[in-house]
Order: structure tokens, then C-alpha cells, then sequence
């Protein structure tokens, strides 16, 4: 993905699903390294830059997410 805008607290979509159903991640850290974390199961995992940018698949950021559970809350 060449968009790589994507910042610390992001909520990003990965083109494989984690074993525990669920494609959504939120970065915890940023650097040579990223880390992600599952938001169904709360799994982190530790991925090469390089890797996490041919795996990544959509970024959402956090004003999406909250106005999508805010419509789903009503």
C-alpha cells in the first residue's frame, strides 16, 4: 500500500483475519518495528515496517471508528 499514513493509535484493517475472527488492529507503537493489537481479542503482535505495509490492507482512523459506534449504539 503506498498511503502510508497511518499514526500511533490508528485503527488499521490487514488483508489476513487473526485467528480470533476479527481483521481490525490498533498500532501501539510505531517505529522500524510496528507494533499492532487485535481489537477482538487484545493479542499484540510485533511486525517488520516493510511487512506491515504489504499486509496492510485499509487505514481508519479513530473519528470513523467512533461515529460508527456511535450510529450502532442508538
Amino acid at each position: 500500500m503506498e498511503n502510508k499514513d497511518y499514526k500511533l493509535g490508528s485503527i488499521v484493517i490487514m488483508k489476513k483475519q487473526h485467528p480470533c475472527g476479527t481483521n481490525e488492529w490498533e498500532i501501539v507503537r510505531v517505529g522500524a518495528d510496528i507494533k499492532i493489537k487485535c481489537l477482538n481479542c487484545g493479542r499484540t503482535v510485533l511486525i517488520p515496517r516493510i511487512e506491515f505495509n504489504k499486509k496492510l490492507k485499509k487505514i481508519i482512523s479513530w473519528k470513523d471508528k467512533v461515529w460508527e459506534i456511535k450510529e450502532n449504539w442508538n
